[in-house]
């Protein structure tokens, strides 16, 4: 193998669920059979880099300053869903079960990982909670002791003496298992049958 392809092999093994064998496919496939990819793909990337950014809201991708969900005036503002990741927002979306805003945390509370309140998106979440209104913050968060301490951290700290009714997902969620992953109907399910926090 050439230097060249062994980086580009290794740069792609970096992307998130490839492993050796499928970033060497994917480098093979750019590079002989699809090379007119290539520019293209370069080009969406560059592009895409370049324009889109979190909402300062909610912390969806955007290409504006605020994105099309938070801008929406049909969803109902006094719902909010809190989230890990985007990943996460587009599950939820997609069931098309859920007509409420979103709040994107960008990861949860990790301390072994160095991962602390002032590096997620809690400062925006805290100015939603203040406005006043909120009436139900619905926590999306996988099924495990990070987003566990999250959501207590949410509820302690943030929500303090406010009146917000809270929730958490959690029928049909397996133990450790990931929002992301679930499938729409697994996800309806949990949605529907969420419970008090």
């Amino acid at each position: 193998m050439t230097s060249s392809f062994e980086r580009l092999q290794k740069q792609l093994k970096q992307l998130p669920g490839l492993g050796y064998r499928s970033a060497e496919r994917i480098a093979l496939h750019l590079l002989f059979e699809n090379r007119g990819l290539v520019d293209s793909l370069t080009e969406a990337l560059q592009d895409a880099a370049a324009k889109v950014r979190s909402c300062t809201i909610c912390g969806n991708l955007t290409e504006e300053d605020v994105c099309s969900i938070c801008l929406d005036g049909r969803r109902n503002g006094g719902v909010l869903c809190v989230v890990e990741s985007i990943p996460e927002l587009y599950a939820i979306e997609g069931t098309g079960s859920f007509d409420g805003l979103y709040h994107v945390l960008h990861g949860t509370l990790s301390p072994l990982k160095g991962i602390g309140p002032e590096n997620l998106n809690f400062e925006s979440l805290k100015e939603r909670i203040d406005s006043g209104q909120i009436e139900e913050i619905i926590l999306a968060l996988d099924n495990d002791i990070e987003s566990e301490a999250t959501c207590y951290y949410i509820q302690e700290t943030l929500i303090g003496g406010f009146p917000i009714k809270i929730s958490r997902i959690g029928f049909g969620l397996p133990s450790g298992g990931g929002v992301g992953y679930a499938d729409s109907a697994t996800l309806k399910n949990a949605l529907e049958g969420r419970r008090n926090f």
